[in-house]
């Protein structure tokens, strides 16, 4: 067994160990709104509910270890004390992953990750209208930890209402812990799906995805992709060339016949065999092959 120091490693390794070892972690999706009423989507992982009378959850945006800077969600409900916690699931990984993107600040991250936008009632920020349950609260607290690169801000946050869809409850009222199917974060790009298990997730180009609302219409409106289809397709710097999706589509005699068949939602099908895979750039060329 090896023995460490927090004081003898840099903070970056620290970080790893912590987010190794503190596994899994729940995940506050949280939408906010700055001053001017330009809303903010961001995830974070340290998280998790404290007390019931009063209802409070604590969700901690750390200070970015690289340059020190903070995030928008905390410049936010310092200025506005509001804040909506929505939970994440399976169903809208993908697109919490790529929300997790730092775009600019004023940049509206549902828009990006394809998320809609749903009023709440007693409170300004929106609600992530395809998560399961979502937290409408007020901010009665902000403790910071530290001032240097790392330090986490304590972001208390007393429940105000609670938005529950039926198709996560069971014949008596209750959340059903398989239907709600929510996922947990791990330590690297790795998640838990708490009714299946350990999957990957890659991490958001550091580059910026295009977001989904760069996505062609025809394939955002998809009958057969899904949100986090949507959300992997997102995650990428720039679509395939035309010369890259032609000697892609001439390399294999099966896309060929798919392609030529000019059946729009067989293509749809193919490309998230290739989503399944991880294969995001042949998924596109799928997708663009007869545009």
């Amino acid at each position: 067994m090896i023995s460490i120091l927090p004081s003898e490693v840099s903070t970056a390794q620290l970080h790893g160990y912590l987010l190794g070892a503190i596994a899994p972690r729940p995940i506050a999706f949280a939408s906010t709104m700055d001053e001017h009423g330009r809303p903010n989507l961001s995830p974070f992982s340290f998280f998790n509910v404290f007390s019931a009378n009063p209802p409070v959850m604590i969700f901690s945006p750390a200070r970015r270890v690289r340059n020190n800077t903070v995030k928008h969600s905390l410049e936010n409900v310092l200025k506005t004390k509001e804040v909506v916690i929505n939970v994440v699931n399976y169903d809208i990984v993908q697109q919490m992953s790529l929300a997790s993107t730092e775009y600019a600040k004023g940049e509206n991250e549902f828009i990006k990750a394809g998320l809609t936008m749903l009023k709440s009632d007693m409170v300004k920020p929106h609600r992530v209208a395809e998560s399961p349950v979502q937290f409408e609260c007020k901010v009665t607290k902000v403790e910071a930890l530290g001032k240097e690169g790392g330090a986490g801000n304590l972001i208390f946050s007393e429940v105000l209402k609670i938005h529950v869809s039926e198709s996560v409850l069971n014949s008596k009222g209750a959340i059903d812990q398989y239907k709600i199917d929510l996922v947990a974060r791990m330590g690297g790009n790795w998640y838990s799906r708490a009714n299946k298990g350990m999957f990957e997730v890659p991490k958001p180009l550091t580059s910026k995805g295009i977001g989904v609302e760069s996505i062609p219409a025809n394939i955002r409106l998809s009958k057969v992709l899904t949100g986090n289809d949507l959300g992997m397709l997102g995650n990428v710097e720039s679509i395939p060339s035309l010369e890259e999706i032609k000697k892609f589509v001439m390399s294999s005699v099966a896309i060929k016949t798919v392609v030529s068949a000019d059946d729009e939602e067989q293509l749809h099908r193919l490309a998230q065999e290739y989503l399944l895979n991880n294969e995001v750039l042949s998924a596109w060329k799928v997708l663009l092959a007869n545009t």
